[in-house]
């Protein structure tokens, strides 16, 4: 079972039911927002999934999705609507809804989850009361239980070997995710899992000094990243594995997006209930109550 208060520090939150106090004529959404992909075979899987599960999660709110990623939008077959957070949450607010949960599939606190936090922000005088789960990775907390999930899931599925989790990467500060991520891995036991990215640190070189390190030489790729599309598909399964087949590895791929991993689906649940039953402290107010003593 995952505490929900392993996401609380008590001086940041404080209770406060988003959905348990509606007024008449007053109605409450959540807004899933996903990256979004092209592949339909990973999208059934992942995006479709834990948009089922919110709406079993929460049967008495209405669940909508809005995808974040401009180019894939424009992509998709012409007949397949998809809107965006801005969209989405201007339509949520002209049928009538006032109190709106977004939770976001992002990974890490990284660039993406910042514009939707802008763009959440830009859009808060719409309703009476808004509020942002966190991503994945959020507290130390997150890092462990998804660590478990991974390496339950890839460890029942590979025997043997290093492992390398290739993420999306960051050019954000927030790419930092990733090191503590690998940090946590070994921390955790397992000295055989490596983290690396597409486009941030730790990069493939930096995860291919780790891989000499040890003396196995079979690797098997696997996704850091809630779909398993483009990225896996060109970067992972075409570029990664061939540049390490050149260094004499045998390469194994795992390419399951972690929006398949039942428990990652489970942790992102739980960020919405925490989301939804407390709210952040505003800083500014708490400072000014240290400076008046209290």
């Amino acid at each position: 079972v995952y505490s929900l208060t392993a996401f609380a520090h008590a001086d940041n939150y404080v209770e406060s039911d988003i959905f348990g106090q509606l007024g008449e004529h007053e109605k409450a959404a959540i807004l899933i927002v996903h990256f979004g992909t092209t592949h339909d075979d990973t999208r059934a899987v992942t995006i479709d999934a834990i948009n089922a599960r919110m709406k079993v999660a929460f049967p008495e709110v209405e669940v909508r999705e809005a995808w974040t990623s401009r180019m894939i939008l424009l992509k998709l077959k012409k007949g397949v609507e998809r809107l965006n957070p801005t969209e989405a949450l201007i339509r949520l607010h002209e049928e009538g809804y006032t109190h709106v949960l977004v939770q976001s599939t992002n990974i890490i606190e990284g660039t993406e989850m910042k514009e939707l936090r802008r763009e959440v922000e830009s859009l808060s005088l719409n309703f009476k009361d808004i509020r942002i789960g966190n991503p994945l990775l959020y507290e130390p907390e997150d890092y462990r239980k998804v660590i478990q999930a991974i390496t339950g899931a890839v460890g029942q599925a590979v025997k043997g070997g290093q492992k390398v989790l290739v993420g999306h990467g960051t050019t954000d500060p927030a790419t930092a995710s990733y090191a503590m991520f690998d940090y946590m891995l070994k921390a955790e036991g397992h000295p055989d899992y490596h983290v690396g990215t597409v486009e941030g640190y730790p990069a493939f070189d930096d995860a291919l000094r780790l891989l000499k390190k040890e003396k196995s030489r079979i690797v098997t790729l696997t996704p850091l990243m809630f779909v398993a599309g483009d990225h896996a598909q060109h970067d992972i399964a075409g570029e990664w594995k061939e540049n390490l087949e050149k260094q004499g590895y045998k390469v194994n791929l795992y390419l399951k997006g972690l929006g398949e991993n039942t428990d990652i689906q489970e942790l992102y649940i739980a960020h919405a209930r925490f989301a939804a039953g407390h709210k952040a402290v505003d800083m500014t107010s708490k400072k000014k109550g240290y400076a008046a003593g209290r």
